[in-house]
């Protein structure tokens, strides 16, 4: 199964704020698009970082309240791990485990395309256990 094969069983709507905007916009916006992550960008094209929920914890561990006012460009991951489209799941699974993130842009000729979260990788994986289950159950029910 290929990242691929994910996307096309969810939207390919990725939510995407600009650098400049406030830490409150991110806050607002993982609420209204009920996310983890945004990836920034400027024109919704080109990956300039990503900020998730954990950026923001630890931006409020060391800045405080006061981080609410400050830009997303502070706060947020510069070097984005992405991946293609005909990138394994299996392989996903194994560099988001390494790297100890929750989701993964998926780009093509450079440019965002979607996004990946650990939860569609894990839909995925019990999708695949569920269409195996059955495939044995109709083998043995014919056979």
């Amino acid at each position: 199964m290929t990242v691929k094969s994910v996307l096309q069983n969810k939207s390919n709507i990725v939510a995407t704020i600009k650098p400049s905007e406030t830490i409150k916009a991110v806050l607002d916006k993982l609420a209204d698009e009920e996310v983890g992550a945004l990836v920034v960008s400027i024109d919704g094209k080109k990956i300039d970082g990503i900020i998730s929920e954990r950026d923001i914890v630890r931006g409020l561990s060391s800045d405080g309240p006061g981080i609410l006012e400050q830009p997303v460009s502070k706060h947020m991951t510069r070097d984005v791990i992405c991946c293609s489209l005909d990138e394994r799941i299996a392989a996903l699974r194994g560099l988001m485990t390494n790297n100890r993130i929750r989701h993964v842009p998926v780009v093509k000729d450079g440019l965002l395309i979607g996004i990946i979260s650990i939860g569609d990788l894990v839909k995925a994986r019990l999708d695949e256990v569920q269409a195996e289950a059955d495939a044995m159950l109709k083998y043995i029910q014919t056979g």
